[in-house]
């Protein structure tokens, strides 16, 4: 039976004998930064002028690493697929480069057959790269050995390309970075890992550690993993409760800005952090939040609560929404977007998290939970897909694109956060908010990138706090 399928599921090459002086071929492709940023990572080159686009606005370096890039490849893709097509074998190249290339612009190559030389099979092509404004951008020639047996294949499906730059991430980096360190006591770092990271965020400029622990295995453990502490300083504690018990004094005489979990249970430190008369209690309600700079996401994204409330009521939720748009602000985020999460959008009294959601909406139209844009309930994919909102018909101003997710309980925070990390390649850091100074929770899974954002994030809290 003859082939029915559509034309444009095949590749099909021209061969030498069919192919005609005159004839031409083209193909066209917008410049993006994803494009530079695929170059970089498939080549290794990790020069400023073509990832970094502050510095690449403006270097000429850059603008001919795109010419190269994208002029030569387009060319190579035209002789590849089209002109001459499969079996093609290419020789050698001689091109020009005549006018800039940025990111943004529209480059279409086309190829013209120049001449053919039949004692081998060899075509010279005429190669003119233009943008979208119709300017000559390369000129050049091409030359292959052109194919003499008649070639279809099937279109291969590229595969999908997830390309995670973690600009947010980095500009929370470069903002904590950009002042004083701050004082951190770190809590029983026995371990090489949370001692590592101390060191790494001191380093970093990021903090000024002090070690809480006993002090023999603190001073093993660096030895073992080849830190020099020697200008840290230690407050020895015989084990991980007294350790937790002194750096939340340290916390409340002042001497330490900050707290950073190290290798202790989570409970055994937030036992000492809520302790009514001796803890670092304030009147708001203790949350944590994740930020998560997920790629393809175009904006930091904030989980809560995922590490502290279990199964929050109205009032706690309440609560922890304030937190987290107040953490928002201090990231930079003027009016941050809550999406309120649940299994559905339709209020249900079958789905207590819808009518929770219902309430904080109505909560922050009377002021009650200020500082921010709240709707809900929202499914998941309404609260950051601006398609799937539409195809529902959801008209919100939150809904697909939310700054801030706010989790119908712990487990689903925890999964949630942990699925866009191990399976989407996000970056994310952690803090516990609401105590009179920021904690940060790592986890042994944690990477080192993800405990220092932690660090950072922490310090810009701990900053903000400070000022009167």
């Amino acid at each position: 039976m003859p082939d029915t399928q559509p034309a444009d599921l095949y590749i099909e090459n021209r061969t030498f004998d069919e192919m005609t002086i005159g004839e031409t071929a083209s193909l066209s492709h917008t410049v993006s930064q994803r494009d530079i940023d695929l170059f970089a990572t498939a080549t290794g080159d990790v020069n400023p002028a073509h990832v970094d686009p502050a510095f690449a606005a403006t270097d000429m370096f850059h603008h001919i690493i795109i010419h190269g890039m994208w002029g030569a490849g387009l060319i190579s893709a035209v002789l590849g697929t089209q002109l001459p097509g499969p079996g093609t074998i290419y020789l050698g190249q001689d091109l020009r480069f005549r006018y800039p290339v940025s990111i943004g612009d529209t480059i279409t190559a086309t190829l013209t057959v120049r001449e053919k030389k039949p004692a081998k099979g060899d075509v010279t092509l005429d190669c003119v790269c233009t943008n979208q404004d119709g300017k000559t951008v390369i000129t050049g020639t091409a030359e292959t050995r052109a194919p003499t047996e008649k070639i279809r294949r099937k279109r291969m499906v590229l595969p999908d390309v997830i390309v995670g730059r973690h600009d947010a991430m980095h500009a929370i980096l470069g903002r904590a970075a950009g002042a004083e360190p701050v004082v951190a006591a770190i809590v029983y770092p026995v371990h090489a890992g949370s001692l590592l990271a101390a060191y790494e965020a001191a380093q970093a400029g990021l903090i000024t550690p002090v070690l809480v622990g006993p002090a023999g295995p603190i001073q093993e453990a660096a030895k073992a993993a080849g830190l020099d502490i020697a200008a840290f300083r230690i407050v020895d504690a015989p084990d991980a409760a007294s350790a937790a018990a002194l750096a939340v004094e340290l916390a409340r005489r002042g001497e330490a800005m900050l707290l950073m979990k190290g290798d202790l249970h989570t409970d055994i430190l937030m036992h000492e952090v809520i302790a009514t008369a001796t803890g670092l209690r304030t009147s708001r309600q203790i949350s944590h939040a994740y930020l998560m700079d997920v790629p393809e996401y175009s904006r930091p994204l904030l989980i809560t609560d995922a590490g502290i409330n279990i199964t929050p009521n109205l009032a706690e939720k309440a609560g922890i929404v304030q937190n987290a748009i107040d953490l928002a602000h201090v990231i930079g985020i003027a009016q941050p977007r809550v999406a309120i999460l649940a299994a559905v959008e339709t209020v249900s009294a079958r789905l207590p998290s819808t009518l929770d959601a219902a309430s904080l909406c109505k909560m922050a139209d009377r002021g009650q939970i200020t500082g921010g844009l709240l709707d809900g309930p929202l499914a998941f994919d309404n609260a950051v897909s601006e398609v799937a909102a539409a195809e529902k018909g959801i008209i919100s101003r939150v809904a697909g694109k939310a700054d801030i997710l706010l989790v119908p309980d712990l487990e689903a925070g925890n999964m949630l956060a942990k699925q866009l990390t191990f399976l989407s390649g996000a970056e994310a850091a952690g803090v516990v908010l609401g105590t009179r100074v920021p904690i940060i929770l790592t986890s042994r899974a944690d990477s080192a990138r993800t405990r220092i954002a932690s660090c950072a994030l922490g310090v810009l809290m701990a900053r903000a706090q400070a000022k009167p």
